[in-house]
């Protein structure tokens, strides 16, 4: 099994899934140690609370002894609710109350304001000497100003909320990169079986370079290709209804007024003939504009093929065949399909004959250019209009006006372009000195 390429959608979910997984960790690593530490320690401004407190139980011991600091004390239960006691260097009570057993255990366990609080859930015991270094208050941290009250709820917010929002997060994400582009995929789907044939779904998505940038651009190009279809069988339709009617009008003048029944037979047989090869030509184009059919392909000789086509032209037309010259190189072979490419050499040769003036040629020449052959075919005819080279290919155009020979139904080029590039080659034209030419390029073998 082969892995997809770089640009996969792929790496892009696997990247957004571990850059998900590597927040996520890093996040709550980061955040519990700084929590940690934040609640581990007793910040300023809570030092400076227990100072003051120090500061008040050291001036009620000078200024009232042991009865001052009694009242020290009983206030300070009644506005912390915790427990405190003033005592000396020798673990003495400085006030009115000796201290009990468990009391002096406590004294024990104090610690500066600089230590770290301990555990969750303990009592912490916090001593402040007073300004000669003899006597301290000694309390225990109010519930208020316990840097550790917070922690169960950071903590909750640390493990529920945070991953929730990074997950949020990822959907948002996986939603612009994955559900967004298939959303606008199915708009522009549904704007398309309604018959809104210009619904595309833009550089937005088809300029991506994974699976969905794939998918938006056979989106574009089907689209493209179902609208141009459309358009081009709308057209033709059009053009045949027209074409149709000549021959049909002229069929019923002749139905009308015709006496010589033979001659009404003559004519009827011509304008049969005639609207059988506008149907079959018609018909044969729509094939291969909408099943662009994949013609199986062979090493084709040019100069025998053209030997072929300018006997059989020489028979229909009475053109003698060395006015049909052939120019190429005697190695020129090209790879395509015999038949069509028969076809699409007679329906240019065809096209030259009947716009040549008299006495003219029909030349073929070639010459090899990399991995092609770039053939042409050359008439001495007056030429066509330069906005008008692009125009000759397109279905029932003809320029009677400015060429002679104006028989036909126009669609000869038009036939030939499409079943060359059936055949991976291109057709075009430019004016010659004189005539027209018409290229062809065709992969070589």
């Amino acid at each position: 099994m082969s892995l997809p390429g770089r640009h996969s959608l792929l790496w892009r979910l696997a990247g957004a899934l571990a850059l998900f997984c590597l927040l996520l960790v890093s996040l709550y690593a980061d955040v519990g140690r700084l929590l940690v530490q934040a609640a581990s320690y007793l910040p300023e401004s809570t030092r400076q609370v227990l100072r003051e407190h120090a500061r008040e139980a050291e001036a009620a011991w000078r200024e009232g002894g042991s009865a001052g600091v009694d009242t020290f004390l009983e206030q300070l239960r009644e506005r912390e609710g915790i427990w405190a006691v003033v005592v000396d260097e020798h673990k003495h009570s400085l006030s009115s109350m000796p201290l009990d057993e468990v009391e002096e255990q406590r004294l024990d366990f104090v610690r500066r304001l600089d230590f770290p609080v301990g555990r969750p859930g303990s009592t912490p015991t916090f001593y402040v000497p007073f300004s000669d270094g003899q006597a301290r208050l000694v309390l225990e941290l109010p519930q208020r100003l316990d840097p550790r009250q917070y922690v169960e709820l950071w903590e909750l917010l640390l493990q529920r909320l945070l991953p929730a929002l990074l997950a949020v997060a990822l959907a948002v994400l996986l939603y612009r990169l994955l559900i967004a582009p298939l959303a606008m995929l199915r708009r522009q789907a549904a704007a398309l079986s309604s018959g809104d044939l210009s619904a595309r779904l833009g550089p937005q998505v088809t300029q991506r370079k994974d699976e969905l940038g794939e998918l938006a651009r056979s989106f574009d190009h089907m689209a493209e290709r179902l609208q141009g279809t459309v358009a081009f069988q709308r057209q033709l339709l059009r053009d045949l209804s027209h074409e149709l009617r000549t021959p049909l009008a002229r069929l019923r003048v002749a139905g009308e007024s015709e006496q010589d029944v033979e001659a009404l037979r003559q004519r009827l047989a011509r304008e049969v003939l005639q609207m059988e090869k506008l149907v079959g030509d018609a018909l044969e184009l729509v094939w291969l504009d909408t099943e662009r059919p994949r013609l199986p392909s062979e090493e084709v000789d040019v100069a025998r093929l053209w030997d072929v086509l300018r006997e059989n032209a020489a028979f229909e037309t009475g053109w003698p065949v060395e006015r049909m010259p052939c120019d190429l190189p005697t190695d020129c072979r090209v790879f395509g399909h015999l038949n069509g490419l028969a076809q699409a050499l007679e329906n240019i040769l065809r096209n030259a004959i009947r716009h040549s003036p008299q006495g003219g040629s029909v030349r073929l020449g070639g010459r090899r250019e990399a991995g092609d052959w770039l053939l042409w075919i050359e008439d001495q005819g007056p030429g066509v209009a330069e906005s008008e080279l692009e125009a000759i290919f397109r279905p029932f155009t003809r320029l009677s006006a400015a060429r002679p020979g104006g028989d036909g139904f126009g669609l000869g080029l038009a036939i030939a372009r499409s079943m060359v590039e059936t055949q991976g080659g291109r057709v075009w034209a430019h004016n010659g000195e004189p005539g027209l030419r018409v290229h062809i390029q065709l992969p070589a073998t």
